[in-house]
């Protein structure tokens, strides 16, 4: 999965961008407390485990299937 992909992820699932330093951006929903991480680097791929540790924090699995509230 690259950088933009995740991110669309996140979006398409509630997320918004609260905040950004250089290619550091945090994204953040109602009703999840913490925010997102993530180091955006465009077309670039994401590690593996960087990738589930974020998908992980955001409350989906790796298929981009939320869960269900």
């Amino acid at each position: 999965m690259k950088f933009s992909e995740l991110v669309r992820l996140l979006e398409q699932h509630g997320f918004k961008m609260t905040k950004e330093k250089g290619s550091i951006r945090y994204y953040a929903k109602h009703g999840i407390d913490r925010l997102i991480r993530v180091d955006y680097h465009g077309s670039k791929e994401v590690p593996t485990g960087t990738c589930q540790a974020i998908l992980k924090a955001a409350g989906l699995s790796k298929k981009g299937e939320g869960k269900h509230d």
